[in-house]
C-alpha cells in the first residue's frame, strides 16, 4: 500500500475543501439554527461529483475509488459533519445499495438519476423498536400478484421525507428470521408511503433526520432488490462498505475541531503568552494531531481494501470505532481550550461538539463495532 496521496487525489482534496469553504462555510451556522436541509446545494455537489462519488461513469457516476470518497467526505466534514453526514448517506447507503445488489433494470431507472444528483437516496432500516437488534424488524412486505404491500415504519431515516428513493428492509418470513428479510425499492410518492415526525437534533442538524410510516404501501414486484429474503445478507455488506464514510467523517470532524483548537490557542494571551505555549495545552494538541492521523491511516486502509475488492468487515468495524470515539475527544477539548468561547454559537467549538456524539451511534454504535471486531478475531 502506497501511504501518499496521488497527485490527482491532492487536487480531489483541495477542490473539495476549497468548495466546503467557500460554499457551505459561510452558511454552516444558518442552516444548523433553521435545520435547514439545503437542498439548494445538491446540484453544486453534483457538478462536482459528490453525489455519485464511487459509481461507474456509465451509471452517471464520477468513477472514483473508496480512498478517494473518504478524502470527499473528509473534507466535507471539516467544514459541516452535517451536509457530509448527507453525502455519505445518500452514497454509501441507498444509492450503493441499489448499486451493488440491483439488476440493470434498476440500475438504469433508480441509480443514474440519484449518481447524476437529479434525485435523493435514503435507506430504511432502523425501526423504533430494532436499533441495533436489526433482524427485530416488525415491517413486513407480502407479495399481492404483481405487487407487493409494505406495513410498518422506520425510525432516524435520513432523507426520510426528501428522499425521491428509498431503499426498505423488509420482512418477507417471519420463520426465517433474519434470513426472512427482503430489500426493496420505494419511491416518493407510493400510495401508502407517509412522512413521519422529522427529529429535532441535538447535532447534525442539517442533516435531514425523519420517521417513515408505511400503510398498506403498494409497490411493483418488479422493485424487489435481489432475490427473496436476501435483504439482511445484503445489508451487513452495505454497513461494512457505510461504516468506512462513517469513520472517514469521524476524521473529518476531528480534523476541523484540532484546526479551530490550533488557531483559537494560537492566538488567545494568557498571562503574556498565546495557551498554545503552555505545557498542558501543547500536549493536548500534539496527542489530538496523532491520534487523527492513526485515524485517517485505519479508515484509508479499510477504503484500500475495498477498492482491492478484499473483505474488510474487521477493518471497517475498527476504522468506524476508532475515528469516532476520538472524535469525541478532539471535540470534547476544542471546546475546552475555548473556555468560555467554546460555550457559545460564535465559534466553530460548540457546533463540534453537538455533532460529534452522533458518529458513535449511527451506521452501529461503538458497542457494536466492539462485537462486530470481537467475532472476528474469535472466528480468526
Amino acid at each position: 500500500m502506497n501511504f501518499r496521496l496521488s497527485d490527482e487525489q491532492e487536487l480531489l482534496r483541495k477542490s473539495v475543501r476549497e468548495f466546503a469553504e467557500t460554499e457551505m462555510g459561510p452558511h454552516v451556522m444558518e442552516w444548523d439554527n433553521a435545520q435547514h436541509f439545503p437542498h439548494e446545494l445538491l446540484p453544486k455537489l453534483a457538478e462536482l461529483g459528490l453525489m455519485g462519488i464511487q459509481f461507474p461513469e456509465q451509471l452517471g457516476g464520477a468513477g472514483m475509488s473508496a480512498v478517494d470518497y473518504c478524502i470527499c467526505i473528509e473534507e466535507l466534514a471539516r467544514v459541516d459533519p452535517s451536509l457530509s453526514l448527507s453525502v455519505a448517506a445518500h452514497n454509501g447507503l441507498g444509492a450503493a445499495h441499489i448499486s451493488k445488489f440491483g439488476n440493470d433494470a434498476q440500475k438504469q431507472r433508480f441509480l443514474v438519476p440519484l449518481a447524476q444528483g437529479k434525485t435523493l437516496a435514503a435507506w430504511g432500516l432502523t425501526e423504533p423498536g430494532s436499533g441495533s437488534d436489526a433482524a427485530a424488524m416488525r415491517t413486513t412486505a407480502v407479495a399481492d400478484a404483481d405487487e407487493f404491500v409494505l406495513n410498518g415504519s422506520k425510525a432516524f431515516i435520513t432523507h426520510g421525507t426528501s428522499a425521491h428513493t428509498m431503499v426498505v428492509m423488509a420482512v418477507t418470513d417471519k420463520a426465517r428470521g433474519p434470513k426472512g428479510i427482503s430489500a426493496f425499492i420505494v419511491e416518493r410518492g407510493a400510495p401508502g408511503l407517509l412522512a413521519g415526525k422529522k427529529e429535532d437534533k441535538l447535532g447534525m442538524r442539517a442533516s435531514e433526520t425523519a420517521e417513515v410510516i408505511f400503510q398498506n404501501c403498494r409497490i411493483p414486484s418488479a422493485n424487489l432488490i435481489g432475490e427473496l429474503h436476501q435483504g439482511f445478507i445484503q445489508t451487513l455488506q452495505v454497513l461494512d462498505a457505510g461504516r468506512i464514510g462513517i469513520a472517514a467523517l469521524a476524521v473529518g470532524l476531528a480534523q476541523g475541531a484540532l484546526e479551530a483548537s490550533v488557531a483559537y490557542t494560537g492566538q488567545r494571551k494568557q498571562f503574556g503568552r498565546a495557551i498554545s505555549a503552555f505545557p498542558a495545552i501543547a500536549e493536548r494538541l500534539s496527542a489530538h494531531a496523532s491520534r487523527v492521523e492513526a485515524a485517517r491511516l485505519l479508515t484509508y486502509r479499510a477504503a484500500w481494501l475495498k477498492d482491492q475488492g478484499r473483505g474488510m468487515t474487521l477493518e471497517s468495524a475498527m476504522a468506524k470505532l476508532y475515528a469516532s470515539e476520538i472524535a469525541v475527544r478532539a471535540a470534547e477539548d476544542c471546546v475546552q481550550m475555548h473556555g468560555g468561547y467554546g460555550f457559545v454559537k460564535d465559534y466553530p467549538a460548540e457546533k463540534f461538539f453537538r455533532d460529534v456524539k452522533l458518529l458513535t451511534i449511527g451506521e452501529g454504535t461503538s458497542e457494536v463495532q466492539r462485537l462486530v471486531i470481537a467475532r472476528q478475531l474469535l472466528a480468526a
